[in-house]
């Protein structure tokens, strides 16, 4: 997770339903650049992502997708798995 501030410029689509002229278009979006390869990604097969945050290290990143998911990024495995402990597994077991 990188500094506030610390940026990539990604040429990003900006779907036509968020865009002001109801058309959509591509923009030069500042990216913070220790996530930009993972957005970059996604958008590059074809997963429209339309807003992300890496948290600075003051808390958990995220990339938000156009379809309304939303991708949580943690600083390391064993955060992800006690989050992942908090859910009920494909076994129906915490």
């Amino acid at each position: 997770m990188c500094k506030y501030g610390n940026t990539t410029i990604l040429k990003l689509k900006i779907p036509a339903h968020l865009s002001h002229t109801g058309k959509e278009y591509y923009k030069d979006c500042d990216i913070d650049k220790c996530i930009a390869p993972i957005v970059k990604t996604l958008n590059d097969g074809g997963i429209t992502t339309i807003c992300s945050c890496c948290g600075h290290k003051r808390g958990f990143g995220s990339i938000v997708l156009e379809d309304g998911r939303e991708l949580l990024i943690c600083p390391d495995y064993k955060t992800a798995r006690k989050i992942d402990s908090l859910f009920i597994n494909i076994h129906g077991e915490n």
